[in-house]
């Protein structure tokens, strides 16, 4: 059946473990959190193996039909961990999952993730999945759905707060449900030993005191907004860090450092090596669905030329080249952002 992720815990609190889970959306934090719940359900009914696979580019789908049927009577129950980063499973791939819903092995859990969901990715692998177990598709939080789940978040933490202060929160975080779930984290360890049933709600005046200003522009967000494809969050957040006083040439080297990992990404992508690459890059699990739209957004060449381009604007910087390298900056950022913004970068 269909699941919403928030009702996740309580289903899986009232009823034995289903064969197979698909968890799939475009928020990385809520994906993650939901396999976690699955994972953690697991072990409490002794999956204590567990394999993981990555799906992407080139994926031999027998390898994960081979481990199921290698099965021993005296094996102990296993969960296969298989990741799914674009969603779509392609046609081997579809069958080898009907396959498993329609006669699913004994002892064992299939718990599939992707970062990516919409109606174009559904099918029938996806219908058979929720057929023998459950399907929780996972979509980003509109803006006026954070505060309700900024307040859950502190309640599970055994916080409350007053709603001008969970709106103050909300703000700060900008809709970055990872900084939001951190800054909650940190309230819980500030006043989380001293907050008892008689204790006082968090009023707006301690939450200006208590959480550090998350939306603070700063060059990692910078980047993330770039990649994200939302152009005009990173103009606005490099006019910030400019009025903060931060220069260019201090920019740049993080700056280019994501880009040249974006094109060797790009490359590995080719050839259906994208997650390998993104390992060697070290790109954190909950950010890998942003890069992968990222590469879809621009080819290699591309990307290469926008390592090209930072080199020229940190030579600006530096007075060893021509232009004002903001503008330079911005033009670089907006053209990450939007493939249709490319033509900025002619000087």
């Amino acid at each position: 059946m269909e699941l919403r992720a928030d009702r996740l815990e309580r289903q899986l609190a009232g009823e034995p473990l289903r064969p197979v889970y698909l968890v799939a959306g475009g928020e990385p934090l809520l994906v993650q959190e939901a396999a976690d719940a699955i994972r953690a359900r697991a072990r409490e009914e002794g999956y204590t193996e567990r394999e993981v696979y990555d799906a992407e580019g080139g994926f031999d789908w027998n390898t994960l039909t081979r481990g199921m049927a290698s099965l021993s009577l005296f094996a102990s129950r296993r969960v296969f961990d298989l990741r799914l980063p674009t969603g779509k499973p392609g046609k081997d791939g579809s069958e080898a999952i009907r396959e498993y819903c329609e006669s699913p092995p004994p002892d064992t859990v299939l718990l599939i993730t992707a970062q990516d969901w919409s109606k174009t990715h559904a099918g029938k692998w996806s219908e058979a999945i929720a057929r023998a177990g459950h399907f929780l598709p996972v979509y980003p939080l509109k803006t006026h759905e954070l505060g309700d789940w900024l307040q859950r978040r502190l309640r599970s933490r055994g916080l409350v707060a007053t709603p001008d202060a969970v709106q103050r929160l909300a703000d700060r975080v900008e809709g970055n449900l990872l900084a939001a779930a951190q800054e909650v984290d940190k309230l819980a360890l500030l006043v989380g030993g001293t907050r008892g049933p008689t204790a006082q709600a968090i009023d707006l005046a301690q939450m200006e005191q208590l959480v550090a200003d998350s939306s603070r522009f700063d060059v990692f967000k910078l980047v993330d907004a770039a990649l994200a494809g939302d152009a005009a969050r990173a103009v606005r957040m490099l006019a910030g860090l400019r009025a903060e006083g931060d220069q260019v040439a201090g920019l740049m080297p993080m700056v280019a450092k994501e880009v040249l990992s974006l094109c060797a990404i790009a490359r590995a992508a080719e050839s259906g090596n994208v997650m390998s690459a993104m390992r060697e890059a070290r790109v954190w699990e909950s950010k890998q669905a942003m890069y992968r739209r990222a590469i879809e957004r621009h080819p290699p060449s591309r990307w290469e030329a926008f390592a090209a381009e930072c080199g020229a604007i940190d030579r600006a910087a530096k007075g060893r080249g021509g232009g004002d390298p903001w503008l330079r900056l911005e033009r670089l950022l907006a053209a990450i952002a939007d493939a249709r913004a490319r033509g900025l970068l002619a000087t």
